[in-house]
């Protein structure tokens, strides 16, 4: 942690944001939802989805972009399949619906998928994939994003980040959850360079003449005014480190969320200046049992992870890890120390308080 950062209780923090959601009318149970998407990112050390949003989400639903009621429609529905307009609705909630509905048809198919379209900012894609985990499923989870993602040779943002989220259950081992953008990284990585003043690492984004950017601020700005540049696709700038694989992946993600459910996509999901984008999602969940034994199947992940995680290291490197990994070892982190928090981020919180009436949460550190 940096100078000026703190630690706050996770239980805090979430009362905190649920408590500022529910002055702008939210329910208490879709507030609560939210807020626990948002501090389970920091939690996990992923920060560029985590609280530091919180503004944002709040001036979704002041100008009306984000509806404070989940007011979503029911397009399409069978015994495998659901297809839901979420009206505008805030990202986290009618995910969670969504995300439980299809586990709850999968109980009974065996395998069960869903898309939504015309919703908002869900978060991390990892939270709604978890939820497959106690059912002994499998959990998959996607969602577009504002164009931001630079086709390999391209020079004009024309994907998002396009997030995929895949989790299995092991047993000793916790779980296998990878959570991974399309992209090189994510604009909410771009953001946290940008609040603590650092240039970007070469190779993570190009600026309009297609040359490597490196000021976050220039890069955000030229992204949300569509002036040209944007993010790498996973692999970089060319096909030698496979920036092509990065690349298709991100418009798979844009056809299951949007062309599947009749969303925007591709340039057409864009932020102004004044709002952002409408997005889509896809979810899936897969029962283990129709395939085999599901106690033998997490004996099988157990051996499969300790071996990746015993395997030996690169010279110079501590370890090696599987995906999942690093946040649950965060997670125990935090609920010992506390949450960890930028002191920019704990700046914007105490402002936020101030403005809704809503006492912010002690600090532990």
């Amino acid at each position: 942690m940096e100078a000026g950062d703190v630690r706050i209780r996770r239980e805090d923090l979430e009362d905190f944001c649920r408590a500022v959601f529910e002055t702008r009318d939210m329910s208490p149970s879709d507030a609560g939802v939210t807020a626990e998407v948002l501090v389970a990112a920091d939690a996990y050390g992923i920060p560029s989805h985590g609280v530091g949003r919180l503004r944002r989400y709040v001036n979704g639903l002041d100008t009306g972009l984000m509806l404070p009621r989940e007011s979503g429609s029911t397009l399409s529905e069978t015994p495998s399949s659901l297809v839901v307009d979420a009206g505008g609705a805030m990202g986290p909630p009618i995910s969670v619906r969504v995300m439980d509905a299809v586990i709850a048809k999968a109980r009974d198919g065996g395998a069960a998928f869903g898309a939504v379209r015309n919703s908002n900012h869900f978060g991390i894609a990892g939270y709604y994939a978890r939820r497959a985990l106690p059912e002994d499923m499998l959990g998959i989870a996607m969602t577009n994003t504002a164009a931001l993602g630079v086709p390999t040779f391209g020079r004009e943002a024309f994907f998002g980040t396009n997030p995929i989220a895949f989790a299995a259950p092991a047993g000793e081992e916790g779980a296998f959850v990878l959570d991974m953008s399309t992209t090189v990284v994510t604009r909410g990585k771009v953001e946290v360079y940008e609040r603590r003043g650092k240039d970007l690492p070469e190779g993570w984004a190009v600026d309009h003449t297609g040359k490597s950017a490196r000021d976050p601020g220039s890069l955000l700005e030229g992204m949300q005014e569509r002036r040209g540049g944007g993010i790498l696709p996973l692999g970089g700038l060319d096909t030698l480190l496979g920036g092509h694989k990065g690349y298709g992946l991100a418009v798979m993600v844009d056809i299951l969320c949007a062309v599947l459910s009749g969303g925007p996509f591709g340039r057409d999901v864009y932020d102004t200046p004044e709002s952002s984008a409408r997005v889509s999602h896809f979810f899936g969940a897969i029962r283990i049992d129709r395939f085999r034994n599901p106690r033998e199947f997490r004996a099988d992940m157990d051996r499969l992870l300790r071996e990746l995680r015993s395997s030996p290291p690169a010279e110079g490197r501590d370890r090696v890890w599987f995906a999942g990994l690093p946040e649950a070892e965060k997670e125990r982190e935090s609920e010992r120390l506390g949450v960890p928090l930028s002191g920019k981020t704990w700046g914007m919180l105490r402002d936020l308080g101030a403005e809704t009436g809503v006492s912010t949460p002690k600090t532990t550190s």
